[in-house]
């Protein structure tokens, strides 16, 4: 089990624009080997920092059984069209079919700090400018239109009201009781 718990929407450090990566020392391997470990137990294909309230730019994933860690990506070319449902470890339970570049090409640092550029084609691409999102403060429900995101809204909202209830009731329960 991670020790680092994935931010859910609504929580503010999803939308803040994470600052670049300055050092990569043995704190830092750690915390991406605990990312790792939550993305995993999530499940999912990635995880960027700002899910875990880091607000620095990089993010773990693992695509075709290839794990690996991107640090500072910059998206140097994209092109094409490509529809695919897509979601989210912080918006849990919900996805939308969302059109992005097909291909693109990405540059940044890897984990032992080389320099690094990657061609992405379709789900690794999708994958890439998902957590890069996430790395500018944008969750996936900026990519819906208006109908698609007051959708999205009213279902998570109705999930929160929910969760409070259920607290609320379990509390109710718990306190101080006089014969």
């Amino acid at each position: 089990m991670s020790s680092q718990r994935i931010r859910q929407y609504g929580d503010p450090v999803l939308n803040t624009k994470a600052s670049d990566v300055t050092d990569i020392d043995g704190k830092f391997v750690k915390l991406c080997d605990d990312m790792f470990v939550a993305m995993y137990d999530a499940p999912g294909i990635g995880l960027a920092a700002p899910q875990v309230g880091v607000q620095k730019r990089f993010f773990v994933y693992d695509y075709d059984d290839e794990p690996g860690v991107l640090i500072n990506p910059v998206i140097t070319e994209a092109d094409g069209e490509w529809a695919y449902e897509e979601a989210c470890l912080s918006v849990p339970g919900l996805s939308f079919e969302i059109v992005r570049p097909k291909r693109i090409y990405v540059n940044g640092i890897d984990l032992d700090g080389n320099d690094v550029t990657l061609e992405a084609d379709e789900l690794f691409s999708r994958l890439i400018q998902h957590e890069i999102d996430h790395l500018d403060g944008v969750l996936l429900l900026e990519h819906l239109d208006d109908d698609q995101r007051r959708e999205a809204l009213i279902e998570l909202n109705a999930r929160k009201l929910a969760a409070r209830a259920e607290r609320a009731a379990q509390n109710a329960g718990s306190g101080l009781q006089l014969p």
